[in-house]
């Protein structure tokens, strides 16, 4: 049974239920849920014993975790999501969007009113706090890119803090906050856009799908547009079939390494990341391990993408990690890389 109870702009919920709060959809639970309305309401709730020592885990929509067993501590989730202009001096403009607010539908505000730099990130299921941590990416564009600074609660502090964009300390797939994961409780995030840039389309399959829309210039709403056909192809939907997108980072490797696994493995794709480093798609060495579609019960490698683990139904959080090392465990006999996942794993 579940206890329930109401405070000025937040509802705990104790012996809560996630399997609707996560993408993967599989069965866990949690000592207590925190829903907050009004980000304010933080200050009182770090009083509450639980959220002060406890083991505290910030939830968004569950598009970046799996589960595995129940979480014997509080789960916190900030329901807030009005979104808001700050400053517009016609060229680039300040946007704030509260840390509750749908990531792909903040995306097409954006894109509505004429604001670009987040066209490639359409689609990406999640929050608008969730973003931030992950550094979330995309078709050749990072989000670390245009955020000017994160508003969070800063619980060694007990205090709202508003962090730069250049203290966030962006990396692939890495910030800060997830660094220091039990520190900050993101609120709301300030994004600084421009009116115009140049289309980023190098990606694979991006200027193809321009060309079958047809049209002329590839404006940020088209270019949108394609993107999200693309994903819509290659990703299983995870209304429809739980998974959490690209369940292992492409792993970041010396140039050196890359040039050697390449020899080894022809067809290996590899890009450069930096001076000296590259990465390798992690993709292509799953499925050439023979993993792309195999099946343990209802946990699964999908048919359509060997990144994505899926969830045919009942597949449990343990049953889609033993599949997960599975995966691993062939990846690094074969080529000698080890690959990490992108969600949280608990």
């Amino acid at each position: 049974m579940s206890a329930t109870a109401e405070g000025d702009g937040y509802t705990i919920v104790e012996n809560a239920s996630l399997l609707g709060r996560n993408t993967f959809h599989v069965p866990a639970r949690a000592a207590m849920l925190v829903d907050v309305r009004k980000p304010a309401a933080l200050a009182e709730l770090s009083g509450y014993a639980m959220l002060k020592a406890g083991p505290l885990l910030v939830l968004g929509e569950g598009s970046n975790i799996l589960f595995t067993r129940d979480w014997p501590g509080v789960v916190l989730s900030i329901a807030a999501h009005a979104i808001s202009i700050l400053d517009n001096d016609g060229e680039r403009v300040r946007v704030r969007a509260e840390a509750g607010a749908n990531w792909n539908e903040f995306v097409h505000w954006t894109l509505g009113r004429g604001f670009v730099g987040l066209e490639n990130l359409v689609s990406i299921p999640g929050t608008v706090g969730a973003a931030p941590i992950q550094n979330i990416g995309a078709y050749g564009t990072e989000v670390g890119e245009f955020i000017a600074a994160v508003e969070a609660w800063d619980r060694t502090t007990s205090a709202m803090v508003r962090i730069d964009g250049a203290a966030c300390a962006f990396g692939y797939r890495d910030s800060r906050f997830k660094r220091e994961p039990d520190r900050h409780v993101v609120t709301a995030v300030e994004f600084l856009l421009p009116r115009e840039r140049e289309p980023r389309l190098d990606y694979a399959g991006v200027r193809d799908e321009l060309a079958a829309l047809g049209g002329d210039a590839p404006t940020p709403t088209r270019i949108a547009e394609a993107i999200s056909r693309l994903r819509m192809r290659k990703l299983p939907n995870p209304v429809v079939l739980g998974n959490a997108g690209s369940f292992f980072k492409n792993p970041l490797v010396s140039s050196a390494v890359a040039t050697t696994l390449r020899d080894a493995h022809p067809g290996l794709p590899a890009w450069p990341a930096d001076e000296r480093h590259a990465k390798l798609s992690a993709a292509w060495m799953i499925e050439a391990c023979g993993l792309k579609g195999v099946r343990e019960g209802d946990a699964a490698v999908s048919d359509r993408h060997a990144l994505v683990l899926v969830n045919h139904g009942n597949a449990t959080g343990a049953g889609l990690w033993a599949l997960a090392q599975r995966v691993r465990d062939a990846v690094q006999a074969r080529f000698g890389v080890l690959l990490e996942p992108e969600p949280i794993v608990l």
